[in-house]
């Protein structure tokens, strides 16, 4: 049986619920979903300029705006897994899963959301990774700028491994105690 067929006859025990309504359902998830990434790239954005120009109520600003877009994130995940479970699905089905499932049924509508669903993905995984090289290395410098203020080492403070002792300076030891004798 084919992935349209078993959609058809499982359509009609679902009462009111229509391939066309599940469809459009299912689109505007997809939609919504790619939104919600894209707040997202703008707000990863908008963290790097805040951390490049050392503002710290925007990184702050756009912490917080993140923590809300991925709140509604879940919810809307949420949303295209039930819709996965009423298409005949299940809940944790990929979008080319459901793409199979639905054969014949899958318009260019959908097979467009879909493709910028998973761009808009993509780019996310690449804004975060250089927000995190960025903000390690802000840490990073702003470690060794307190160290510097403060006096502390440049590095720090460990014991030294076995057969590892300080670097010698030129100077013979005890130079000073033999010079006073």
């Amino acid at each position: 049986m084919s992935p349209s067929t078993m959609f058809a006859q499982d359509s009609a025990s679902r009462g009111s619920l229509q391939p066309a309504g599940l469809l459009d359902a299912l689109h505007d998830a997809l939609v919504s979903e790619r939104r919600l990434l894209d707040d997202l790239i703008a707000q990863m954005r908008r963290q790097r300029a805040a951390v490049g120009t050392d503002d710290i109520q925007g990184v702050d600003d756009s912490t917080f705006a993140t923590h809300r877009i991925l709140a509604t994130l879940g919810q809307a995940r949420q949303r295209r897994r039930q819709l996965n479970v009423l298409l005949g699905g299940t809940e944790e089905m990929t979008l080319r899963e459901v793409e199979d499932l639905l054969g014949d049924l899958v318009d260019d509508r959908f097979r467009d959301a879909r493709q910028r669903l998973q761009q808009a993905a993509d780019l996310l995984t690449r804004e975060v990774g250089m927000n995190r090289r960025l903000l390690r290395e802000a840490l990073t410098s702003t470690d060794q700028h307190v160290r510097t203020l403060v006096g502390a080492p440049t590095a720090p403070s460990t014991y030294a491994t076995e057969g590892a002792g300080p670097t010698g300076t030129g100077a013979p030891r005890g130079v000073l105690v033999n010079r006073t004798v």
